[in-house]
């Protein structure tokens, strides 16, 4: 991952009860090619990371979804974990700025349960897309296509299924900001 992203700038989109290691990996190889990732969320203050389905750290909020632009930004980062996706997906500001990122043509970027923000903002119609598997349904439902794949990029939407996936998903990630 030896890309150069001096300049770039990512939103990372959570509630409490994300996926800890879905945003701690890909942050960490965004800062790692030189992006800056934020943690953007409902609220100022901190933000809780989940181990499946344990509480685990708190992170700093850097900034608020209403406190954000979308054009200020490159990408759009979205863990999963149940609690934070189940929650995020009916804030009609988070919905605002997926569709923001979206209409921009902007690199989204999703993995595990994730995928039911964008499901939520109408945006996965027509959309070649992976998940945890629980989501298939929804997806289909929704109108994406979905496939058992590590990584799918289809346009500037990147999905991905789980944290073994991570390695690959922060490299699809890296890549599409590269070009």
């Amino acid at each position: 991952m030896s890309q150069s992203l001096n300049g770039k700038r990512v939103a990372i989109l959570v509630t409490d009860g994300f996926e800890q290691v879905e945003l701690t990996g890909p942050k960490e190889a965004l800062e790692k090619a030189g992006a800056t990732a934020e943690i953007i969320s409902a609220k100022n203050g901190e933000v809780t990371g989940w181990n499946h389905t344990t509480p685990a750290s708190k992170f700093h909020v850097d900034n608020t979804f209403d406190s954000i632009r979308m054009e200020d930004y490159d990408a759009v980062l979205l863990p999963g974990g149940v609690v934070n996706s189940d929650t995020i997906r009916t804030d009609k500001t988070a919905q605002k700025l997926v569709r923001a990122a979206a209409d921009a043509n902007k690199t989204i970027a999703v993995i595990c349960h994730g995928g039911w923000l964008l499901i939520s903002a109408d945006l996965v119609k027509g959309k070649r897309m992976t998940s945890w598997p629980s989501l298939t349904d929804d997806l289909k439902n929704a109108g994406a296509e979905w496939v058992d794949e590590q990584v799918v990029v289809d346009g500037q939407l990147i999905s991905s299924r789980k944290p073994d996936d991570i390695p690959a998903f922060s490299q699809a990630l890296i890549e599409a900001l590269s070009a």
